[in-house]
Order: C-alpha cells, then structure tokens, then sequence
C-alpha cells in the first residue's frame, strides 16, 4: 500500500540534499519500488551545465544500479510555491522503466497532486 504521507517525507530530505549552486532551486524526488524500497535523488549541478543531472534519474539510476527496476509511484518538490513537474528528459526514463507510474507533484510546503506518467508523457518512445 503506497503511504504517500511517507513518500513525501522522503522527498523533502532529498532536496534538502540538492547540490544547486548554479541555479540555487533545489529539486527532490522520493521512488517507490514495487517492492516498497524508497530510493530518492536531488538534482546535481555541475559548472558544464550539461554534466548536470536531474533528481528525478538520479533516484531511478541509484535504484536501477541496485538491481530495482519495477516502480509505482515518484514523488518530485523543489523550493517553489508552484507544483514541479519532470522534465521531458525525465519523464522518457521514467517511462522507459514503468507505463504506470503515480507521480506526485509537490509545492514548496508539501502539497501536491496525483498525475500518471501515462497523463504526461501520452506517447513515450518504446523500442
């Protein structure tokens, strides 16, 4: 059973692990495993922007290279008043792992709202 209370525990230590000296907007999200692991990842900056890297693959990269790869829902906040949403990136690594995925997109305090992957990324590429 999905405790979202818990999931959203989870991502506001993330971000307060975000390493953003760039941008300074910090960004967590917290991974449920269909196993009921939570993974969570912050976003990375780097001075080569490029070499940056989002929370959202950070969380599922480190659960991949554990040897999870079955999710079921994310949760993302950063330090906004406004709901965050994935990046386009982003949202193609989550599909690539899971068509049904909830993700929990959070405001700056906690609030959030429940979307599918299936809602924000309604044609993801598969092979």
């Amino acid at each position: 059973m999905l405790d979202v209370d818990m999931l959203i525990t989870k991502v506001k230590e993330a971000r307060e692990r975000a390493y953003a000296p760039y941008s300074h907007f910090r960004v967590g999200a917290a991974l449920l495993t269909q196993s009921g692991r939570i993974y969570t990842g912050c976003n990375i900056e780097n001075a080569a922007y490029g070499a940056s890297n989002c929370a959202e693959r950070t969380a599922i990269f480190k659960a991949v290279s554990e040897g999870y790869s079955s999710f079921s829902a994310m949760a993302i906040i950063s330090d906004a008043e406004e709901y965050i949403f994935p990046c386009g990136i982003c949202r193609q690594v989550i599909w690539e792992f899971s068509h049904d995925i909830d993700i929990f997109v959070c405001t700056a305090d906690g609030r959030w709202q429940r979307h599918n992957i299936k809602e924000l990324l309604p044609h993801g590429f598969q092979m």
